[in-house]
């Protein structure tokens, strides 16, 4: 019996270890031999978790052809990842990968540390606050004043609360898209609704078109659902879609379902304008593509008068076309598990039949918790003290990167939780394994790619303030110092212990 459990492709490997960019050598140093090349090349991708443990690798034979290089050099990268540990060889069965006896296994998302690991380490691997207390407080109270008449029910809601979509309902209608009660399903955040959105809409080995780059959990939602990705890159700096590339890729690869962030994209933080709304909802109806539109960062605008374009859904308002999905987890608090789709009703009820055979429904403690701090105003001041909270970090952050990192490029967005930071010509995965060798966890920009993209750029979550983004900025310039000096993933500085 097979000890592995799933298998990568010697193009696909290929692919990904080509996009990587080579270590940097050292004063001095000279060139590594290819055969160590490599062999770093696929240890990388392991600690990254974008080739996952206990995946067969191809043949010696196969993945030279796909690098053009010897089989000697790839039969040598294959021994020297064995007495490392990060493979492991029975005849008859292939090369799986493996870490380390006493390494944590990589995470193939974004999953944030353990509150014990954030003495000594600074976490920007997550793009979550702390919760906007009084309110979140505030909101369980009145949930739990009006728990009562619900627990003398059965507690199953598969669409949700009544109150609740009706509340979602008015919302919506008020931002000038009429919305009934029936185009609404709250479900288990965001991920719930795209994940049940897939499942409805794209059966295994079906196209989606993502952008790129796009979030990286759900990227990994959609490929561990047996979805072909389909990548459209995005438009220079901050202007959002490029509509061209969006409709070759639509006519050309037909995909079933469509992803995208439109306000504050995660991660580069770009805000797509109303002409680009208008046209991809033309461009997706034309081609018979479901639409699937994240609207989780819509209400962490951070400029004061900032002219927001109307949601995505205006231009399709029956909700045909474009589901919306939205949620309380990135504007209020990634504690508070409530999310929600907008649809057509006949798309809702299909939604709500077919999670008969997933989660049932959502909390409903949670949920009278959201429709109190909505109903009262509540949700308005917690959200503005959200936006006030991510504008002081997303300005902390801004200056001390570029005091820290001269060379490291980005642009600053007017709203969201996320800074797209081009490297300044080094690897983001290298920098990404060194940083938790210096106590600062980031993520690297081939987590928001498709097969090996952006490994020039990391992702910088407004997660710190003041003094935590000023050490947050000097331990990611003592990892950039390393790598350009060629470290070892097991060399360099040691962490040091911060408080915060």
């Amino acid at each position: 019996m097979a000890e592995w459990t799933s298998a990568v492709g010697p193009a696909q490997l290929a692919r990904q270890l080509n996009a990587q960019q080579p270590r940097p050598a050292g004063p001095g140093t000279r060139k590594p031999p290819a055969y160590r090349a490599l062999a770093d090349g696929i240890r990388l991708l392991v600690l990254e978790g974008r080739v996952p443990v206990a995946a067969r690798l191809p043949a010696e034979r196969e993945l030279a052809l796909a690098l053009s290089v010897s089989r000697t050099t790839v039969a040598a990268a294959y021994e020297a990842l064995r007495a490392e540990g990060f493979l492991e060889s029975r005849r008859g069965a292939g090369s799986w990968t493996a870490v380390p006896a006493g390494n944590p296994l990589p995470a193939r998302g974004l999953e944030p540390l353990p509150p014990e690991s954030l003495g000594s380490m600074i976490d920007l691997g997550c793009a979550s606050l702390p919760a906007p207390e009084p309110w979140l407080t505030r909101g369980f109270q009145g949930a739990l004043e009006e728990l009562p008449p619900y627990a003398h029910t059965h507690g199953d809601y598969p669409a949700g609360l009544p109150a609740l979509r009706q509340m979602l309902a008015d919302r919506y209608t008020r931002r000038g898209i009429p919305t009934m009660p029936e185009q609404i399903m709250v479900t288990t955040g965001a991920m719930g609704a795209i994940d049940a959105i897939c499942h409805l809409f794209a059966g295994r080995g079906e196209r989606i078109a993502v952008e790129s780059p796009s979030y990286a959990n759900i990227l990994q939602l959609m490929r561990e659902a047996g979805a072909r990705l389909v990548p459209v890159a995005m438009a220079e700096g901050l202007e959002g879609w490029d509509v061209a590339r969006w409709r070759q890729v639509l006519r050309d690869a037909a995909p079933r379902l469509a992803y995208v962030v439109a306000d504050f994209h995660n991660p580069t933080g770009a805000l797509a304008d109303e002409d680009r709304r208008r046209a991809l909802v033309d461009a997706s109806r034309s081609a018979g593509t479901v639409l699937v539109v994240d609207e989780t960062m819509t209400e962490l605008y951070l400029e004061e008068g900032l002219d927001m374009p109307r949601p995505v859904c205006a231009f399709d308002p029956a909700g045909s076309t474009v589901l919306t999905v939205g949620s309380a987890s990135k504007a209020f608090w990634a504690g508070m598990r409530i999310g929600w789709v907008r649809a057509a009703p006949d798309v809702i009820r299909s939604l709500v039949a077919a999670r008969a055979y997933a989660d049932l429904g959502t909390p409903v403690l949670e949920q009278l918790g959201v429709d109190w701090l909505m109903r009262t105003g509540g949700w308005e001041e917690a959200v503005a003290l959200r936006r006030a909270q991510a504008r002081e970090n997303r300005d902390a952050l801004v200056a001390a990167v570029r005091r820290e990192l001269p060379d490291w490029e980005f642009e600053v967005p007017s709203g969201g939780l996320t800074l797209w930071v081009r490297t300044g010509g080094l690897s983001g995965s290298r920098l990404a394994e060194v940083g938790e060798r210096v106590g600062v966890r980031v993520p690297s920009g081939p987590r928001f790619g498709v097969d090996g993209a952006f490994e020039g750029y990391v992702r910088l979550p407004f997660t710190v303030a003041g003094p935590v983004a000023d050490e947050a900025a000097v331990r990611l310039a003592a990892a950039a110092r390393l790598v350009k000096a060629g470290a070892s993933a097991g060399s360099g500085e040691s962490p040091r212990t911060f408080v915060a």
